[in-house]
């Protein structure tokens, strides 16, 4: 479904910045898995996803889509089979512009109220129903005025809105608070599951890591390290992880939001 084969991409080459953020990174992941992503900062999770959603063109490797090599695909025709959220709500949406408008560009209408027909604002309101805020009650509010979390819930719903080939989240629930976003978590979870959408999922919370999803990967350092699946997963605990981290890398994890998890909980 989504193959990386040798992917390599360096930030500043030639300079004294020059930054190696993907080393040789093959990947197979294949159709519905729904995958989690975990690494400290700078561990090439982010970059990885720039790669399949062709942000820039990488080094080295190709990225193959549903069959097609996509590896010089520019990123906008990408995204009509690739959707995207990001840590800050704030994108993915047209602010200044209605929850019914922002609904009618993901439908492909364009966005204007004159192409959006009685039929589309049904189905606008059947669709907001299910995230459970209230929002198809709200269809002429501009999205700019709604809380982190209601966006964000919008934004997967748009991004979703024609089941893509694969989704990227990019920590998409890392700047709501603790309950929104196990509410953006789980309707994560329905929206992935019942339209069966291969999925791939940036996650600093260690505990979601293995509980979202059929698979686990592990970065450091533009490589992965560590890839779980199975029974082998279902057993692992935070604790396992923080050591497999070790073991795969040569050194300890010190990223002190994923290390938080372990304190938190980590035998559960």
């Amino acid at each position: 479904m989504l193959i990386l084969r040798n992917v390599s991409k360096t930030f500043n080459p030639g300079t004294p910045d020059a930054k190696q953020a993907l080393d040789q990174v093959s990947l197979h992941i294949h159709e519905g898995d729904f995958v989690s992503i975990i690494g400290a900062n700078g561990a090439g999770k982010s970059t990885l996803f720039n790669a399949i959603s062709g942000s820039f063109y990488v080094d080295q490797g190709s990225v193959l889509l549903g069959g097609q090599d996509v590896t010089m695909v520019p990123e906008h025709q990408r995204a009509k089979v690739i959707g995207r959220l990001f840590q800050d709500p704030m994108r993915g949406s047209a602010p200044d512009m209605s929850i019914e408008e922002n609904l009618a560009l993901a439908a492909g209408n364009g966005g204007w109220l004159s192409r959006v027909t009685a039929a589309d604002k049904k189905a606008f309101r059947d669709r907001l129903s299910l995230l459970g805020m209230g929002l198809e009650n709200r269809m002429k509010q501009p999205v700019g005025l709604l809380s982190g979390g209601q966006r964000q819930a919008l934004t997967l719903l748009m991004a979703t809105y024609h089941v893509p080939k694969v989704l990227l989240l990019d920590e998409h629930t890392a700047a709501l608070d603790p309950g929104t976003a196990e509410k953006v978590l789980n309707l994560t979870r329905s929206i992935v599951e019942e339209n069966r959408i291969t999925c791939l999922m940036i996650t600093h919370n260690m505990q979601s890591a293995l509980d979202l999803g059929n698979r686990t990967l592990m970065m450091d350092r533009g490589r992965v390290i560590y890839d779980v699946t199975g029974e082998e997963r279902a057993k692992l605990t935070i604790r396992d992880l923080t050591e497999k981290f070790r073991q795969a890398s040569g050194h300890s994890l010190n990223n002190d939001r994923m290390l938080l998890g372990v304190a938190g909980g980590g035998e559960a």
